[in-house]
């Protein structure tokens, strides 16, 4: 599929802690009535280092391997999304993004891991079989190679 979307193309940001949680409904609104905010797995890991460990810009944005600008505008994003359900009493789902996930002690890739990016699910990686095409056996969704870019939807 081609990409349709002008200007440069996402670059992968690194997300160092996955989420072990990837819904927060808020108390006393009908399931039907609850409309849902999504924040990307990039957006919770600004607001993890922005605003948890309280990292400067330019040292969160060297972690994540993106710009001290790039950083600034998903961080901005991500905070508006958490105000406007916490504002107007929406869910906020945690899902997607362009990513590669690793620990944060060194490089990023371990080539025999497949990781579930939704549970945090380990497993050893089969040689000859990609870690897409495996599912876990938690959640159901796709593993992917740790530390390789991937994009979520």
């Amino acid at each position: 599929m081609k990409n349709t979307r002008p200007g440069r193309p996402v670059q992968c940001r690194c997300v160092g802690d996955l989420p072990r949680v990837t819904c927060f409904k808020p108390e006393g609104v009908a399931p039907s009535r609850l409309k849902d905010v999504v924040v990307t797995l990039d957006e919770l890991e600004a607001l993890r280092l922005a605003d948890k460990l309280g990292h400067y810009h330019a040292e969160a944005a060297e972690f994540m391997k993106i710009s001290r600008q790039t950083f600034g505008r998903i961080l901005q994003s991500a905070r508006r999304k958490v105000a406007e359900a916490i504002v107007e009493g929406k869910s906020i789902c945690i899902e997607g993004g362009n990513i590669t996930a690793h620990d944060g002690s060194g490089p990023a890739s371990d080539p025999g891991v497949c990781v579930c990016l939704h549970c945090s699910y380990r497993s050893a990686h089969h040689s000859g079989t990609p870690c897409r095409t495996e599912r876990c056996p938690h959640c159901g969704r796709p593993l992917v190679r740790e530390g390789r870019c991937t994009s979520l939807r």
